[in-house]
């Protein structure tokens, strides 16, 4: 049985796994870092790529014992080679390709986002392709069809903030601290979602992308008029990003016969709230619906050896050149949405 190592390093968790090719997750070991970003309620990148420095051997290290094996028991390895903070995608990429070139072993270099895109084939191993993916983010936030590894048509994207960020950002505007995403979700729950009028950009419209600005700039002028309670606002917001994901991943829907699956990845699918919600539109489409556990939407290694995985059934292995991306869509192809920029 292939056993590949996987790497994780883009943004600010460094993770390593050992992941077999029929989905068996051998270990993990992950480091978080947000004590160390928490004092600037976000992400440092140069915090970030020191720290994965001196995180990610021990990490390695640490799984190979757990799963009790040595280098020479990997087939393969799977490093992150972006899109993420550049500094620490070099770092994770550097070391799969140090360890690839010591050990002889095939080198997969990974799209951080088809990480994201392949877990729940991990989660869910009846899960088949193509399906409709919605991978939300603190980065990105994008419905997709997933046709197979390498293989993917996009089509919508956010033409400003992605969900995450409009998360993170909420959270810091209530002063409710960082990482913001379960923070806001936390208040949510005690406030009502009825109380703050806010908008839902773009929803009802028939261009397909999202945009969350504009619900972040209402949610700041609720907080600066003094008149709401932090849960309600919280609610009222998380009630709005629901409402804009179901209406643009319904239309979606409308142009995605044959798919087999309703699907969520991405840190934001961690959101109970959020999986219900689009639970129930996968339902009155009668299509399943998939989401990865909680800890699997999240930043990890086990997604990026799987994505390793498939990559490698399929023949697709890199060579000691491939470069690390602060960029890299999954759809290079796709039509560039207007505002969206590197998003896209």
């Amino acid at each position: 049985m292939t056993i590949i190592l996987g790497l994780e390093s883009s943004c600010d968790e460094t993770a390593a796994a050992l992941v077999t090719a029929d989905g068996r997750i051998l270990a993990h070991r992950l480091a978080t870092q947000e004590e160390a970003h928490r004092p600037y309620g976000g992400v440092v990148p140069e915090i970030a790529a020191r720290a994965h420095v001196e995180a990610l051997s021990p990490l390695i290290e640490a799984a190979l014992a757990d799963a009790k094996m040595t280098l020479a028991d990997v087939d393969v390895i799977a490093a992150t080679a972006g899109p993420g903070l550049i500094g620490g995608v070099m770092v994770g990429l550097v070391t799969g390709k140090a360890l690839a070139h010591a050990a002889g072993k095939p080198l997969v270099a990974v799209n951080h986002l088809e990480g994201h895109a392949l877990s729940p084939r991990l989660a869910d191993r009846t899960l088949q392709f193509p399906y409709l993916l919605l991978l939300v983010s603190g980065g990105h936030c994008q419905l997709l069809h997933v046709k197979g590894p390498g293989d993917y048509a996009r089509l919508a994207t956010t033409i400003d903030d992605a969900a995450g960020e409009a998360f993170d950002k909420t959270a810091k505007l209530l002063g409710l601290g960082y990482p913001g995403g379960p923070l806001v979700e936390k208040a949510a729950a005690m406030g009502n979602p009825k109380a703050v009028p806010l908008p839902r950009p773009l929803a009802g419209t028939a261009e397909p992308h999202f945009s969350f600005a504009g619900l972040k700039s209402a949610v700041m002028r609720a907080v600066q008029s003094g008149h709401y309670a932090t849960e309600d606002i919280a609610a009222s917001f998380q009630q709005a990003v629901i409402d804009c994901l179901v209406d643009r991943t319904r239309r979606a829907l409308g142009e995605s016969a044959g798919v087999t699956a309703l699907v969520v990845a991405g840190g934001v699918a961690a959101n109970q709230a959020i999986r219900a919600a689009l639970e129930d539109l996968a339902a009155a489409h009668d299509l399943p619906f998939v989401a990865p556990p909680l800890w699997l939407c999240t930043d990890n290694a086990a997604m990026i050896a799987w994505a390793g995985a498939e990559r490698y059934a399929v023949g697709l292995i890199d060579d000691m050149s491939v470069p690390a991306r602060p960029r890299w869509p999954l759809d290079p192809d796709a039509e560039k949405a207007r505002g969206a920029g590197v998003k896209a």
